[in-house]
C-alpha cells in the first residue's frame, strides 16, 4: 500500500505541472511559486564570461578574489588561462608504415583480441596479481600425496637435469618403470639451480608427453600461469590439448598471445577459440580463408569448421570427406573423435602408436574401439588394472557391442565370478592367449586386466604349474604381499618361485643354489630371464656379491663393468636423491621391447633404486623383467 500511494503521489506531482499554476495555487497556500530544489546560485543563469586577453607571463601574484554582496550566489570565475608550452613533435609515419597498417574491412573481420593485439592493449597476463601463483615449486603430488620430496633437484646442476630429460626421447620397455617416471615428473619441485623455472616445465611436460602421458602435461602446464607461459611450454601444452581433444582448454593461452606463431594450427585454433568466445561470423570466415587459402589440408579445416560450428546457433552443415587422405596427424585424429567421425581403419591400422595411447583414454571413443587402444596403455603403464576393469565393465553392461571385446568382458567377469578356482584360471588364461600353449607367454595387457581376480585365487598344490602366470598378473597392480602367499606352493626353479623371491617385501638371501636351479630349468631365448634373476637379485642385495660375480661370470653378463650413464645412477644414489635416481632410470629403459634392455641396466637401476628408499619399485622392476624377459 505505501508503495501504490507513493506512485500515486509522484503522479500527482506530475500533474500538477501539467495543468498549470492556477489549480495548483488552489493547493498550495504556503507560498506563491514553487521552491527549488537547487543549492542556491545553481539555478540562475551563469553570465557570460568577459573576454580578457592571453597574458605574456604568469602573473606574480595570484589575484584576490572580490568579496560577494549580501544575497548574492558565489559563482566561480575562470581564472587566467595557463601559458602553454611548446607541444610534443608528432612522430612522422613513413609510407612503408601507412601500408602495413590494416584496412577497414580487416579491422572489421577483426576478433576483439586481435584489435588489442594490434593496438598494443592485450595484457600480459589474464590472472589477477593476488591470484598468481609462484614458481618456486611447480607440479602436483605433494610428497604427502606420494610425490618424491620437493627440494630433491634444486642443489642439481641444471645442465644435468636438462641433459637427463632432454635424452629421455622414448617411451619405456617397463610398465613399472614408465609408473615410477610419471610419478616423478608429476612431483611438486623446486627448480634446478640455475634453470628457469618454465623451462624446467616444458622439459617435464615434454617427456610426459613423449611417454603418452598427455593428460598429466596438460595439468603440469595449467600449473603454470598461462601468462608466464614461454615459447617452449606453449608448445607442449599444446601437444597435451590436441592429443586430449580439449581444443577449447588451449583458448586461454592463444587467445593471450594473439599473433605470436602464425602456423596453420595456431590459426586455426584461433578461429576455434573466437567461435567459443561468441564471435561465430568471424570465426567462420577465418576457416573460410584458410580452407580457400590452402592453409592447411583440407580435412583438418573441414573438421576444425564443424567443431567451431558446434559452438554457433547456426550449426553450420560441414560435410567431412576422407577420400584422399593417405595418412593421420594428431590434429585431425583428435578433431574426428572430439566431432563423433569415424576414422576409416585404414589409416589407424599401420598407424603410430601415439594414437592407441591417445585414443586409450578419450571418453569420446567407442568402447569397443577404445579397448583395442587400451592394450598398448595398459602394457606401458599409462592405464592400471582398476582402469582396464572399468573399462571391460562398461562394454560388458553395453548390450549393443559385439566382437572380441565384448569377449574379454564376458572372460573377466567368468574370472571373477565362477564356481570354482579352475574355472577362473580358464578364463584368464584364455584372457593370456596361454590355454592351449604352456610356454606361450602372456599377454601383459591381458596379465594387468586379471591382477585383481588372480590376487582372488587362493595358493593351491592343484593350480601350482600355473602359479608363474598368476603371480606375474599379480604383480602389474604390485599385490606383492598375494603373490608372497604362494611361496610354500611353487616349486624352487620354477618360474613362480623366480618371481616371489624377486618380488616379495621383506626377503630374505637366495641361495646360488636354487638360482642355479632356475637357470637350468629356464628356456627362454638366450637365456634372458635368467640374466634378470641374477640382476635384479643382485641389485635387490638378495645374493651375496660372491655368488653374484660367480653367476655374473657364468652367464656373461659384465655386471662390474662401467659406463657413463651407470656412474651418473650410482652417484645419484650416493647422494640419496631419489628423483634424480627415478629420472635416470627412465633414460635408462628407454626402448620399444624388453629385447632392448640389458641385465646390466637392470642391475644397476634396482641398486640405485633400493637404496635411495624405492625399494619397492625396484622390486617390481625385477619381477616385471623376469616376466617379461
Amino acid at each position: 500500500m505505501k508503495r501504490l500511494s507513493w506512485i500515486a503521489s509522484v503522479a500527482g506531482l506530475g500533474l500538477v505541472g501539467a495543468l498549470g499554476g492556477a489549480w495548483a495555487s488552489g493547493v498550495v497556500t504556503a507560498q506563491d511559486a514553487p521552491e527549488s530544489l537547487l543549492p542556491p546560485g545553481f539555478d540562475d543563469p551563469v553570465p557570460a564570461p568577459t573576454p580578457t586577453p592571453v597574458p605574456t607571463a604568469l602573473p606574480t601574484a595570484a589575484p584576490q578574489p572580490a568579496t560577494p554582496q549580501p544575497g548574492t550566489p558565489s559563482v566561480v570565475q575562470p581564472g587566467p588561462a595557463p601559458v602553454l608550452g611548446d607541444l610534443p613533435s608528432v612522430p612522422q609515419i613513413s609510407s612503408e608504415e601507412l601500408s602495413e597498417l590494416p584496412s577497414v574491412e580487416e579491422l572489421e573481420e577483426m576478433s576483439t583480441d586481435q584489435l588489442d593485439d594490434l593496438l598494443g592493449l592485450k595484457p600480459q597476463y589474464d590472472i589477477p596479481p593476488a591470484a598468481r601463483r609462484s614458481l618456486s615449486q611447480v607440479g602436483l603430488l605433494d610428497p604427502e600425496e606420494g610425490g618424491l620430496p620437493t627440494e630433491s633437484l634444486s642443489r642439481q646442476p641444471a645442465a644435468l637435469v636438462r641433459a637427463v630429460l632432454g635424452g629421455t626421447r622414448k617411451p619405456l620397455v617397463s610398465r613399472w618403470g614408465h609408473i615410477l617416471l610419471r610419478r616423478a615428473l608429476a612431483s611438486r619441485l623446486a627448480t634446478p639451480e640455475g634453470m628457469n623455472p618454465v623451462e624446467f616445465a616444458a622439459l617435464r611436460a615434454g617427456v610426459l608427453n613423449r611417454l603418452g602421458e598427455h593428460v598429466v602435461a596438460r595439468s603440469l602446464a595449467q600449473d603454470v600461469d598461462t601468462g608466464n607461459w614461454n615459447e617452449a611450454l606453449t608448445s607442449e601444452a599444446l601437444t597435451a590439448y590436441i592429443a586430449a581433444a580439449d581444443f577449447v582448454g588451449a583458448c586461454p593461452a592463444v587467445r593471450l598471445q594473439g599473433s605470436a606463431r602464425e602456423d596453420a594450427q595456431w590459426v586455426m585454433l584461433q578461429a576455434i577459440c573466437n567461435a567459443y568466445a561468441g564471435e561465430g561470423a568471424l570465426a567462420g570466415s577465418q576457416l573460410d580463408r584458410a580452407l580457400g587459402e590452402e592453409l592447411a589440408p583440407p580435412i583438418d579445416v573441414l573438421l576444425a569448421q564443424r567443431y567451431a560450428g558446434a559452438a554457433g546457433r547456426g550449426r553450420r552443415a560441414v560435410e567431412i570427406e576422407w577420400e584422399g587422405v593417405e595418412e593421420l596427424n594428431p590434429w585431425r585424429f583428435a578433431l574426428a573423435n572430439a566431432v563423433g567421425e569415424t576414422v576409416p581403419e585404414a589409416l589407424i591400422e599401420d598407424a603410430d602408436p601415439y594414437y592407441e595411447r591417445t585414443a586409450a583414454v578419450g571418453a569420446m571413443v567407442p568402447l569397443a574401439q577404445r579397448a583395442l587402444f587400451a592394450q598398448r596403455a595398459a602394457r606401458e603403464g599409462i592405464l592400471s588394472a582398476h582402469a582396464m576393469i572399468q573399462l571391460y565393465s562398461q562394454i560388458y553392461a553395453d548390450t549393443s557391442i559385439s566382437g572380441e571385446a565384448a569377449d574379454d568382458a564376458a572372460r573377466l567377469r567368468e574370472a571373477y565370478i565362477a564356481d570354482d578356482p579352475a574355472s577362473r584360471v580358464a578364463a584368464m588364461r584364455t584372457m593370456w592367449g596361454t590355454l592351449d600353449d604352456e610356454l606361450d607367454q602372456p599377454d601383459y595387457a591381458a596379465s594387468v586386466t586379471t591382477a585383481f581376480a588372480a590376487a582372488r585365487i587362493s595358493p593351491s598344490g592343484a593350480l601350482a604349474r600355473h602359479s608363474g602366470e598368476l603371480i606375474a598378473s599379480m604383480l602389474t597392480a604390485g599385490l606383492d604381499r598375494d603373490a608372497a602367499s604362494w611361496a610354500s606352493v611353487v616349486e624352487q626353479g620354477s618360474l613362480g618361485w623366480a618371481l616371489v623371491v624377486t618380488a616379495r617385501p621383506n626377503g630374505g638371501a637366495v641361495s646360488e643354489a636354487a638360482v642355479a636351479s632356475f637357470i637350468e630349468e629356464n628356456g627362454s631365448y638366450e637365456a634372458r630371464k635368467s640374466a634378470f634373476l641374477v640382476a635384479g637379485l643382485g641389485g635387490l642385495g638378495r645374493i651375496s656379491q660372491s655368488e653374484l660375480n660367480g653367476l655374473s661370470s657364468e652367464l656373461d653378463l659384465a655386471l662390474s663393468r662401467q659406463t657413463r650413464w651407470s656412474q651418473m645412477i650410482e652417484r645419484a644414489a650416493d647422494a640419496g636423491n631419489p628423483t634424480l635416481v627415478a629420472m635416470l632410470a627412465g633414460l635408462g629403459m628407454q626402448g620399444a621391447s624388453w629385447e632392448q634392455m640389458t641385465p646390466l641396466h637392470l642391475y644397476h637401476i634396482t641398486s640405485a633404486l633400493s637404496r635411495v628408499g624405492l625399494e619397492a619399485e625396484a622390486r617390481m622392476i625385477a619381477a616385471e623383467a623376469v616376466a617379461r624377459g
